[in-house]
């Protein structure tokens, strides 16, 4: 009660220079004065107690990205990436070739696709891995991407393995995989010899494993 006893003090002294000046006052209603600063003397905790509720309240800092910083993390050469990779993504072991035919001919030379996780296809060669530069394709078309995925065996075992997938990414014009439109935005597995399509373009590439050619 230190503090309390100060504040009295304090208010009491105007009051004894007010005494040697004028005639004696009528008696002082000390109890009346006091007591506001008794009771806050008294009781600390609830004077305290709008500043305690006021701290409670302050909010955690956030420290995740916004949408647009996440945005500007996803950026290649100057442009945002529509895809974001999975946490299975991997890169495979098995020398993966994708063969280009062109109204039924080999056309330029087979296009490796064992290097990294997933590859890009599109129009904006800023971004694309493999650039599909016909106007029917969009600019970011479809993702093959390479997953780590658990499939059951011979044996009836799981077995774990790095496969590919092919995903629309909600193109206009589609993607094909052996003559089929697919749904955008859903990985479909693929398997050796099948034929991708992209829009309205008439190159194909047909999917195959180095050791099988």
């Amino acid at each position: 009660h230190r503090e309390g006893k100060t504040r009295s003090s304090r208010f009491e002294e105007p009051a004894e220079e007010a005494q040697l000046a004028l005639p004696p006052p009528p008696p002082r209603p000390e109890a009346a004065g006091q007591q506001p600063q008794q009771q806050l003397a008294e009781h600390p905790a609830e004077a305290l107690a709008p500043a305690d509720k006021e701290e409670e309240a302050e909010p955690e800092p956030d420290f995740g990205l916004s949408g647009k910083l996440a945005a500007e993390s996803n950026k290649v050469n100057g442009v945002v990436l529509v895809y974001n990779e999975p946490a299975e993504s991997a890169t495979p072991q098995a020398r993966w070739r994708l063969y280009q035919f062109k109204k039924g001919e080999p056309f330029q030379d087979p296009l490796p696709i064992h290097r990294q996780s997933f590859y890009l296809f599109g129009r904006e060669r800023r971004v694309a891995d493999i650039p599909t530069d016909h106007p029917s394709c969009s600019k970011q078309h479809a993702v093959l991407q390479f997953r780590r995925t658990e499939k059951e065996g011979a044996d009836g075992m799981m077995v774990s393995s790095v496969r590919p997938y092919i995903m629309d990414l909600g193109s206009v014009n589609g993607t094909f995989l052996n003559n089929e439109r697919i749904d955008g935005e859903r990985y479909y597995e693929l398997l050796e010899q099948d034929m991708l399509k992209f829009g309205n373009s008439t190159r194909e590439f047909v999917l195959l494993r180095e050791d099988m050619v």
